[in-house]
Order: structure tokens, then C-alpha cells, then sequence
């Protein structure tokens, strides 16, 4: 007689998150935080109208630290009044998700 073997698949909790950032003469507008190891080139935003850029992300519930990157300059979310002291002497934006 084969034994039954019983699989169990975690489903994640994954939830969308936009974030957007207005800005005006931008070239290019990206963010980077925790969720993707600070890499300041692995999520762009897109420019949807006038001087407003979004972008959204499935991301797990947790807590975040992230920064927009403006042509290249890291910038606090304007939008966002949750910081937190990073290891740089700088301060990063916060989130929960």
C-alpha cells in the first residue's frame, strides 16, 4: 500500500504598494530600500503625468527603510514623516506594511 505524502505550501502574504513622488525636471526617478538591497537601479519609476512619477510593489508585511533617487541624488519621501537613523549619519524614510 503507497503512504500518502501531504504537501504544505506557505502561501505568502504579499500586498501592493505604490509609491509615487512628484517631482519636476526629473530624468529619471528610482527607489531603493531594504526590500531590494539599496540597489538604487533595480526599481524605476515610471512618469505617469505632468511632474508625478509611481511605481507599485508586491511586498511582504514588514517594516521598510527606503529613499527615492533623483538623477542620482538619494532624497527622503517629502510625503513621508516616518524616518529612522541609518548607519551613514543620514536619515532614511520608514514604512509598515
Amino acid at each position: 500500500m503507497a503512504k500518502k505524502v501531504e504537501t504544505k505550501i506557505k502561501k505568502t502574504a504579499a500586498k501592493k504598494v505604490m509609491f509615487s513622488l512628484k517631482v519636476s525636471n526629473a530624468n529619471s526617478v528610482s527607489i531603493a530600500g531594504d526590500f531590494n538591497g539599496w540597489d538604487a537601479n533595480s526599481v524605476a519609476l515610471k512618469k505617469v503625468r505632468g511632474d508625478m512619477w509611481k511605481k507599485d510593489l508586491q511586498l511582504e508585511s514588514g517594516t521598510y527603510q527606503y529613499k527615492f533617487v533623483v538623477d542620482g541624488q538619494w532624497i527622503l519621501d517629502p510625503d513621508n514623516n516616518q524616518i529612522i537613523a541609518n548607519a551613514f549619519g543620514s536619515e532614511n524614510s520608514v514604512f509598515k506594511v
